[in-house]
């Protein structure tokens, strides 16, 4: 609530959210003077945003001189009024005062309680755990279960016992054991992380800003999530076809393999992103062509076949004889990093070179009020006009991040074409990844001191592109354009992750990989299944408040949860849904 109590002007409320950058003040409302014979104030009552700081700028109405100007950052629900008075009549200064009528609520409380309740979950699971390891225990539920289905509950899902447990017990413990030297659980783990991640942001995210896309530069959750899904896809890439040429399956075959998945990938795409399930068949004047899976199923295109033009012989097993030593996962495949670069040269000229009607060359911003208001109809600069020449602006996403706060009106995919050349150098980031991981096969040590490289060479190119800051770097991080700076910064976190990750799952086994490992195992489906069924019971209700952190949240997390209880099902029936 805006209080005149200046009687002889009105006042001008604009405001300036302190995410957006280099953007013009938005107007909010008009205050009308004060009327001292009718002892009545000028009064105006806005609603602001509350997710990030916001400027208050006061202007008076003739003249449009500043009156004040105000930083602060309003609390959810909090109901404030903005004094504005004079001091002094002789010296005409005037104060504004910001009063707390009612308190904000604290709107993180929701994330506490989820936190706890889920810990309550870890430790009886882990209670349970340990129960298990107590023979009379162990010796009660395998009376009242199937007693080869609990041994395997008990090996494969609660973790392996330790060495001497296998000595004295029945040798069914090493089963865990076995099964990992097929296939590291960490990739599936990793994998499953990223998709639980990315499934709870899509949901909503509790309507949680920092679990929502970044409205241009910058960083936060939900922008983790795709990168890694890629880049875990480049390592699964490396690992898959080195077992398939292995076992003596034509490069021919391979490819026919590699094509048809791809196809499958981009159709299943289509068919996801333009849900008309009950409203009769898709209409081509407003189909969406770009989306997830089908960026996927080019970029797995791509370095899949990549991968399977340029492999040698004796390159994973290190019999190839090399100049350089300390490189032996970069020198082998040289003609795929002469590609790559390629490609990001391509990317590069296109982006800073290519002239885009109305808009400076090189431009990388998100248009609409940003950059004061210069380049309105320029959101995403090459990229958007690329896609929107190309595709066509009904082809592509009608509704992006930087709809909100820099108010563009043009359309534009975070999915588009250009984008797709970094998104290959991510997965293409990843299949090194694997490839360290086939050089130094049970060389712990050595594979994580090169993830732990590649992570540090990635940080260090990242620090170079972005100058360390948000907005000021010559390439700043940035999800909508795929910039190579958030390739370079997603990298080092993703090869720092699965270092982590593998370290935990596949060297110590301290951790199973539970539960991100289920969904990792049958990812397609539940991508596919949670965008299909999004809007459907039980992953969505009708809430009593839909303004209430709580009520999101605790819808988000249940369906979210679903679809892990959904994949530790299949997993336990060995229903996998491959393509």
């Amino acid at each position: 609530l805006v209080r005149n109590e200046l009687p002889a002007q009105g006042l001008r409320l604009a405001a300036l959210s302190g995410a957006c950058h280099q953007c013009l003040y938005q107007f909010l409302a008009i205050i009308p003077p004060s009327n001292r014979s009718l002892r009545k104030l000028g009064t105006a009552a806005v609603m602001v945003d509350t997710q990030r700081p916001l400027t208050l700028l006061l202007n008076g109405s003739v003249g449009d001189r500043e009156v004040c100007k105000i930083q602060y950052h309003f609390g959810e629900f909090g109901n404030y009024s903005l004094v504005v008075k004079t001091l002094s009549t002789s010296t005409k200064t005037v104060s504004c005062d910001l009063v707390i009528n009612e308190g904000p609520i604290n709107s993180y409380l929701p994330i506490l309680f989820a936190f706890l309740v889920y810990m309550g979950i870890l430790a009886i699971l882990i209670v349970g755990r340990l129960f298990m390891k107590i023979d009379p225990v162990r010796n009660w539920v395998y009376k009242k279960l199937n007693p080869r289905e609990t041994d395997r509950l008990i090996n494969s899902e609660l973790g392996s016992p330790n060495t001497t447990d296998s000595v004295s017990s029945d040798p069914t413990p090493r089963l865990w054991s076995t099964a990992s030297r097929q296939r590291l659980r960490s990739l599936d783990t990793f994998r499953g992380l990223s998709l639980i991640i990315m499934v709870f942001v899509n949901y909503g995210g509790g309507k949680y800003w920092f679990f929502k896309h970044e409205s241009w530069n910058g960083l936060t959750v939900a922008d983790l999530v795709f990168p890694w899904f890629v880049f875990i896809m480049g390592t699964s890439i490396s690992l898959s076809l080195s077992s398939m040429l292995r076992w003596g399956s034509s490069k021919w075959k391979v490819l026919r393999k590699i094509l048809w998945r791809s196809f499958l990938l981009i159709l299943l795409g289509i068919i996801v992103v333009n849900p008309n399930y009950c409203l009769g068949p898709l209409s081509w004047d407003n189909l969406r062509i770009p989306g997830v899976l089908q960026r996927l199923g080019f970029t797995y295109l791509v370095v899949a076949a990549l991968e399977l033009l340029f492999t040698r012989a004796g390159a994973e097993s290190g019999t190839l004889e090399m100049p350089c030593p300390a490189l032996p996962d970069i020198l082998p495949y040289w003609p795929q990093w002469i590609f790559i670069l390629m490609l990001e040269v391509i990317w590069l000229c296109l982006t800073f070179l290519l002239p885009v009607p109305g808009c400076p060359r090189g431009y990388l911003g998100p248009g609409g009020i940003g950059d004061f208001g210069k380049y309105p109809n320029c959101t995403g600069g090459a990229a958007g006009y690329i896609d929107r020449l190309l595709l066509g602006e009904k082809h592509i996403y009608q509704h992006p991040s930087s709809s909100v706060i820099y108010q563009t009106t043009m359309p534009y995919d975070p999915e588009g074409i250009l984008g797709t050349i970094n998104t290959i150098f991510m997965a293409f980031l990843g299949l090194q990844a694997g490839k360290i991981i086939l050089f130094y096969k049970d060389q712990h040590k050595h594979i994580m001191s090169r993830f732990f490289i590649w992570s540090i060479v990635m940080g260090i190119i990242s620090a170079i592109l972005t100058k360390c800051s948000k907005e000021e770097g010559f390439i700043p991080i940035n999800k909508n354009l795929w910039s190579i700076s958030y390739v370079t910064t997603m990298s080092c976190f993703a090869f720092i992750l699965l270092l982590l990750i593998y370290y935990l799952v596949d060297v110590k086994r301290l951790w199973s990989g539970a539960p991100f490992f289920y969904p990792g195992m049958n990812s397609i489906l539940v991508y596919i299944g949670h965008e299909v069924f999004e809007n459907y019971f039980p992953f969505k209700w009708k809430m009593q408040d839909s303004q209430s952190h709580a009520e999101h949240l605790t819808q988000n997390l249940t369906a979210t949860t679903l679809w892990v209880i959904i994949s530790y099902l299949l997993y336990r029936r060995r229903i996998f849904w491959k393509i």
